[in-house]
């Protein structure tokens, strides 16, 4: 496929760790990881060589694995180490949080202490606003701002626990514990009423900590200043592969 990049393509969009640039197809969309690092809504800000490569090496291994199980993703191919081709879509402005384990916010809003599982996962949305700073958000509120429909939101709720299930035993083979994790949706460009699973998968929108020492594996290590950042992100990308190939 011919991509209208390296200077020619029109950047659609930039986020805090990706870029959507426009390819020759209306329907596909170029994204590029980069390899900037933020947390507290963008006020803590640094760059680590190789994240961008390693995100999407993680996010591309773990579509292609719920794509295998009946998830549809918008993951068409690779190319080159820090870009994607993915299926141009309308992205949703919600963020559907599944949380197995206490940790992050969740703590900070309930009685419940961090490392404390939870009886069954629980499903979460999130207003998708930076200048809001994301707040949490409930379905009376997502319809009355028309951001998704009822049936989409049961839609939603179904396809997170789904992923959830597919993603739980998979980390566990790696000796990881799946925690929480984010995930965004997205409505086909060439057809609205189908919804697929957008974004990314990585150490950035999941926590993950070690099975048997509880340490912290994703992006906690920056924003606790825990250090040695990248060399998890590697751990993890090296477990999942050797969990893929065994």
């Amino acid at each position: 496929m011919k991509l209208l990049y390296e200077g020619k393509a029109k950047r659609l969009y930039e986020g805090k760790a990706k870029r959507l640039y426009e390819t020759e197809q209306p329907d596909e969309l170029l994204m590029e990881f980069k390899d900037d690092a933020t947390a507290f809504n963008g006020e803590k800000h640094a760059q680590f060589e190789n994240k961008g490569r390693m995100n999407q090496a993680i996010s591309l291994l773990l579509m292609q694995l719920l794509e295998k199980q009946g998830v549809p993703t918008h993951f068409v191919s690779t190319v080159g180490n820090i870009r994607t081709i993915v299926k141009n879509v309308e992205i949703i402005k919600i963020e559907v949080v599944v949380r197995n384990v206490a940790a992050g916010s969740l703590c900070g809003r309930t009685w419940l202490k961090e490392g404390e599982a939870l009886k069954t996962p629980l499903v979460e949305w999130f207003l998708k606003d930076d200048d809001l700073e994301d707040p949490m958000i409930n379905d009376d509120h997502i319809l009355e701002m028309e951001l998704a429909t009822a049936d989409e939101l049961a839609f939603l709720k179904s396809e997170a626990l789904k992923i959830n299930e597919i993603l739980k035993p998979f980390f566990l083979k790696t000796g990881l514990t799946l925690i929480d994790f984010k995930l965004e949706f997205g409505r086909l460009s060439t057809d609205p009423s189908t919804i697929i699973l957008a974004d990314e998968i990585s150490p950035d929108t999941c926590r993950l900590w070690d099975v048997t020492t509880g340490e912290k594996m994703d992006k906690d290590r920056f924003r606790r200043d825990l250090g040695n950042v990248m060399e998890s992100y590697a751990e993890v990308l090296k477990r999942a592969e050797n969990a893929v190939n065994s």
